[in-house]
């Protein structure tokens, strides 16, 4: 049983694990499948109402006071300008009647079947757009948390150094060989750097839960990530992804306003299929008793029947110029949707442009920071030698430190930078890598 619930609390994720969770746990994915499910039940909502249509009703009907007629008395052999209360019928009747609708012809249910198609695909491609972004979001969260994770380790690595400067810092102040000048300007930089490493400490249980929310979890779940930043880092490095084909007719953002435009058509089209005929038929059955008691479970009980078979054709002839109204405002917005569709395509270009750019510079600045720590480091540590010889100031290696702790967070957040910057790329152009 503790075996069982270890387990069941705490759950292991590389990357494409994450991923691969968050697209069937993330509750903005899930609810993106639910839509396409419901736009295939409006898909046959709207394909039913062209089928035949099949109803059916039972009729009871009983006189509490049955309802009579005058009739001249004499047609009785009464006195004429008299008149005789008849009855018709009997008291009591039932009738049992099946109808069968079809359409035979209708413009708007062609129009409706057509559009329910486009519903569909819309439906799909909102899914596949809210896909993309769960993944850059799980990647983003992700990384966040490798961030703060490297974050604690440097600098509790770096507390631990500062402290044993401290140390032996203090021990020479001491003996009388240092001046209280270097004591203090160590206490500054280690309570600096502390202050910091608490801080991060918080920023990366936050960073956790967040995590845990964008891929479905409880937001207090133990999750353990099993990659690391920098090989993370080193995955994601793809230069050929900066040579990947530009052509915006495969982006999700072109295809949604593509089908907004095929929307916008089917409207227009629909307002014209006003102006046209419609035309049903209709078969009905029916049987009917009466009797004056209720008879009507007897075998004996007479039923006499009937049936009908009829069609209507319904002709749109003036509406006051309504049904013109209406198509000239759905050409208008098949206009507005044809520019919103070079709108588009010109936006995803740049957008492409821009983040090719982003990831090329990214990738840049990663080797840029990693040489700048290489050279951080040696100069921290020139000036640790040089301090402890007793040939360099504490000011000059409190600037060698702080210089070194910043290199290695800019490092860090190039490596991120990295991931991020690639996973907006595959977005825009939604270029996923197969698993």
């Amino acid at each position: 049983m503790f075996s069982v619930n270890m387990f069941a609390q705490e759950q292991k994720f590389s990357l494409q694990e994450a991923i691969d969770f968050a697209l069937e746990n993330n509750r903005t994915a899930k609810n993106a499948a639910r839509d396409i499910e419901a736009a295939k039940k409006q898909k046959w909502e709207t394909t039913a109402t062209g089928l035949p249509q099949i109803s059916a009703s039972i009729d009871y009907n009983n006189w509490l006071k049955q309802q009579v007629s005058l009739i001249p008395a004499e047609f009785f052999g009464g006195n004429p300008g008299e008149f005789a209360e008849v009855a018709f019928g009997t008291e009591q009747s039932m009738n049992a009647t099946a109808v069968v609708n079809q359409k035979i012809f209708d413009g708007s249910y062609l129009v409706g079947l057509q559009s329910a198609k486009v519903f569909l695909e819309i439906s799909n491609n909102a899914k596949e757009k809210t896909d993309l972004e769960v993944r850059k979001a799980v990647i983003n969260a992700y990384g966040n948390v490798l961030l703060a994770e490297e974050s604690v380790n440097i600098l509790e690595k770096n507390v631990a150094v500062l402290q044993k400067n401290l140390d032996e810092t203090t021990k020479i102040y001491e003996n009388g060989l240092e001046e209280e000048e270097s004591v203090e300007q160590l206490q500054i930089t280690l309570s600096g750097v502390q202050s910091s490493l608490n801080n991060t400490k918080r920023l990366q249980k936050l960073a956790l839960q967040m995590f845990n929310i964008t891929i479905g979890l409880d937001i207090d779940a133990e999750t353990v990530l099993t990659d690391f930043l920098e090989g993370l880092t080193s995955q994601n490095i793809v230069m050929s992804l900066l040579e990947a084909d530009e052509n915006v007719e495969n982006t999700v953002d072109f295809k949604i306003a593509a089908n907004d435009k095929r929307s916008k058509e089917l409207l227009l089209k629909l307002e014209k299929s006003k102006a046209l005929p419609t035309i049903d038929a209709f078969l009905n059955g029916s049987y009917a008793g009466y009797s004056d008691q209720f008879t009507f479970a007897n075998k004996d009980q007479r039923w006499i029947g009937a049936s009908l078979f009829g069609m209507s054709m319904n002709i749109p002839i003036f509406s006051s110029l309504q049904r013109s109204a209406a198509t000239q405002r759905a050409a208008i917005n098949l206009e507005k949707s044809t520019d919103d569709l070079l709108e588009t395509e010109q936006q995803l270009k740049l957008q492409i442009a821009s983040a090719k750019s982003d990831y090329q510079f990214a990738i840049e600045d990663y080797d840029n920071k990693r040489e700048n720590l290489n050279l951080a480091e040696r100069i921290e540590q020139k000036n640790q030698t040089k301090f402890f010889e007793g040939i360099g100031s504490s000011f000059e290696l409190r600037q060698a430190q702080t210089q070194l702790y910043t290199a290695q967070q800019e490092l860090l957040q190039a490596m991120l930078d990295v991931i991020n910057k690639k996973a907006e790329l595959e977005t825009v152009l939604n270029e996923i890598p197969k698993n």
